[in-house]
């Protein structure tokens, strides 16, 4: 069970600090409770509401086997991204964001496929065969690809869903999933537009405890999705076995009667008397 979003936890994190007002978004009104010392204060509320909702929705997400993309490029929140996603078995994106992820999806795919590719040469041999300044220009190619696209390996598809953080710094890709219809979490702070966003979550995306705080939540809650589709799938397995067996079970053969010694003789004379068939004639007789 995830653990419940509590409005202390969310204080103690710091998830209520906005940005200044002069820098505000006039549509984050609805998510700030108030002004002080010139900055905005998120209503917490709000907040620990908006996560139980995205929660529950990412949840259906991960238990229906589906990828969620966690994307997360500014400094204060990029270890602490990959570490969840991590946890989670999701791909994240916390390097430079590459033009064309989500629209432009299958030339990422074939750069992927190359990094596996320089894999396999390094495995069969072929790589030694190279000389020393191509083996350079091969090892300088697979870094570069291990660092931008190392954490996407393992997605073959596009993904389910999408979860930012400051979605302002993201906005190439928001605005890729936006128009591939690709649902769009995120933590919004008060210097953002929600109006972009489908699952909006009020909170202070500039400060690394708020974001972990808003992250152990995600993370649990698709944790929690990934248990439930394995013990879902355990169950199914069970079910299928037991219909092997009972299909795989021999019939019970039916317990034989003793004949009697009249039943045998009246067997005798069934078996000694054949039925004769009737001629065309005698039938034509029958019926007149």
């Amino acid at each position: 069970m995830a653990k419940k979003v509590e409005v202390k936890d969310l204080l103690d994190a710091g998830v209520h600090f906005g940005h200044l007002t002069r820098k505000w978004n006039p549509n984050m009104a609805p998510y700030i409770y108030m002004e002080r010392n010139g900055i905005h204060i998120i209503n917490l509320y709000k907040t620990a509401a908006k996560i139980n909702e995205a929660n529950e929705a990412l949840k259906k997400i991960a238990a229906s086997g589906r990828k969620i993309l966690f994307v997360a490029t500014k400094k204060q929140a990029k270890d602490i991204v990959a570490e969840k996603a991590k946890n989670a078995n999701m791909p994240y994106i916390t390097e430079r964001w590459p033009g064309g992820m989500l629209t432009n999806f299958v030339t990422i795919r074939k750069a992927v496929k190359k990094m596996a590719a320089i894999d396999r040469m390094k495995q069969d041999g072929t790589f030694n065969t190279l000389s020393k300044k191509e083996r350079l220009a091969v090892d300088r190619l697979r870094a570069k690809l291990e660092k931008n696209l190392g954490s996407i390996s393992d997605m073959s598809r596009l993904p389910a869903a999408l979860f930012v953080v400051d979605t302002t710094r993201e906005h190439i890709a928001v605005a890729e999933a936006m128009k591939l219809n690709i649902p769009i979490f995120a933590m919004v702070d008060t210097n953002s537009d929600p109006r972009v966003i489908d699952y909006v979550i009020p909170a202070n995306d500039d400060a690394s405890k708020s974001i972990e705080s808003i992250m152990s939540f995600v993370s649990e809650a698709i944790i929690e999705g990934l248990s439930e589709r394995k013990s879902g799938k355990d169950d199914d397995s069970d079910d299928e076995e037991e219909m092997e067996k009972k299909v795989k079970a021999p019939k019970k053969a039916k317990a034989e009667v003793p004949l009697t010694d009249d039943d045998d003789v009246e067997v005798m004379k069934k078996a000694k008397k054949p039925v004769r068939q009737k001629s065309k004639k005698e039938v034509l007789n029958e019926e007149e």
